[in-house]
């Protein structure tokens, strides 16, 4: 086997097990950024539903603090616990949103981690093919020709 020729091989194996591992690479980190996306999904709902329990007991203790206090459910009070009430779901709405947003953000970066890791293997694959390509051209240059010549 001709030099040349054992180093198109291994130069070629090479170039494949590193445009493999780059692409690999480039999965695994999408595979953990879509997990964490996952568990900040899961995190988002438990403090949600925290926050909403925290909530309802402030607001039931209004309600008993105010039936104590001989006070209706109408009036002020009423319309300060609504207001109050009100307020806490815009502030929910907005946390819920910036959640989302995190988690989305976590899936694009994943996304972008795929792409990259399968770009890289293709430039690594180019890469490969132009050093076989030079090579090549360098073995052909060092190459005395073979012939039948007249002198």
């Amino acid at each position: 086997m001709e030099p040349f020729t054992i180093f198109a091989i291994l130069a070629a194996v090479s170039g494949g097990a590193s445009a493999r591992a780059s692409y690999v690479s480039g999965r695994v980190q999408e595979d953990e950024l879509k997990r964490q996306a996952e568990q900040e999904k899961v995190a988002a709902q438990s403090r949600e539903l925290q926050r909403r329990q925290e909530l309802n007991r402030a607001l039931a203790a209004n309600v008993v603090s105010q039936g104590q206090m001989g006070i209706a459910g109408e009036g002020t009070p009423a319309s300060i616990a609504l207001a109050s009430a009100q307020q806490a779901g815009i502030s929910e709405g907005a946390l819920s949103l910036t959640e989302k947003l995190r988690q989305a953000q976590l899936r694009r970066q994943g996304s972008n981690a795929a792409q990259m890791g399968k770009l890289q293997a293709a430039s690594t694959l180019l890469q490969t093919g132009a050093t076989i390509a030079g090579g090549y051209q360098d073995y052909k240059a060092t190459q005395i020709p073979t012939g039948t010549g007249t002198t």
